[in-house]
């Protein structure tokens, strides 16, 4: 587990990540039957290549929940996500690596709450933002930890 990030401890600039991800053909069978979605594009070469795709895909909820593992790290045990999307802008395909990245945006304080505003984004071996989006976290204060 990742040591807790406070509050105090992040600055607007301050990088979250990198996580990496390698997702196999595999992992995306167990995802189709984990989620329901079973759109052949996910699975079947062939089908997807007919489809004008390059081939099998990764579920875009998949890639979703890459990020939302990214700020669950961030945020660490004390922390919470509270709000997480993203888009699909780009297509990434099993075999090939990803990284969940990101960066904070705002710091505020509001309704007691310490939260923590971040562009995330999961980029492809090329460096491509393929699944950008914004995240928010709450974050413990040392302060009120002691």
């Amino acid at each position: 587990m990742a040591k807790q990030i406070y509050f105090e401890d992040v600055e607007v600039g301050t990088e979250i990540g990198p996580l990496e991800k390698n997702p196999t053909a595999q992992q995306l069978v167990r995802y189709a039957g984990a989620s329901g979605d079973f759109y052949q594009i996910h699975y079947d070469k062939d089908f997807a290549m007919g489809n004008n795709l390059p081939g099998v895909i990764l579920h875009g909820a998949l890639k979703n929940a890459f990020l939302g593992h990214l700020m669950t790290d961030f945020a660490g045990e004390l922390g919470w996500l509270r709000k997480l999307g993203v888009q699909y802008r780009g297509m990434d395909q099993p075999g090939t690596k990803v990284v969940a990245r990101g960066k904070v945006s705002k710091k505020y304080t509001d309704g007691g709450y310490n939260l923590v505003d971040c562009e995330i984004w999961l980029e492809n071996a090329k460096g491509e933002k393929t699944t950008p989006g914004s995240a928010t976290v709450i974050l413990p204060s040392r302060a009120a930890s002691k």
